[in-house]
This record gives C-alpha cells, sequence and structure tokens, in this order.
C-alpha cells in the first residue's frame, strides 16, 4: 500500500501541475476575452432558405 502511494502521489502532483500551467497559459492566451460573440453567434445565424435552389431546398412541413 505504501509503495503505491509513493507511485500516485508523484503523479498526482505532476498533473496538478500540468492542469495549473495548462490554465495560467489558457488565461494570458487570451483563450476567456471574448466568450459572449461566440456564444451568440449560434443564435444570430442566417438560416433563411430563400437563396437555395429547389434540390438544395429542404421539403415543406
Amino acid at each position: 500500500m505504501f509503495g503505491s502511494l509513493l507511485v500516485l502521489i508523484p503523479i498526482s502532483i505532476f498533473l496538478v501541475i500540468v492542469i495549473g500551467v495548462s490554465f495560467w497559459w489558457a488565461i494570458f492566451a487570451g483563450q476567456f476575452e471574448d466568450t459572449g460573440n461566440a456564444a451568440d453567434s449560434i443564435l444570430l445565424d442566417d438560416d433563411s432558405t430563400a437563396g437555395l435552389s429547389g434540390a438544395e431546398r429542404p421539403p415543406d412541413s
């Protein structure tokens, strides 16, 4: 049991450091600066079918 702790504790410390460094990089790389426009672009997308030809137009329901 003690031997497994000697392996798991350094692995968990290493993973915490890797996660912390990648989160630190994401903050300073600008990954979280403009989260609102990406979400709104899905809702504001133009889904009209006025410019589609007959083959591309979805069937009327």
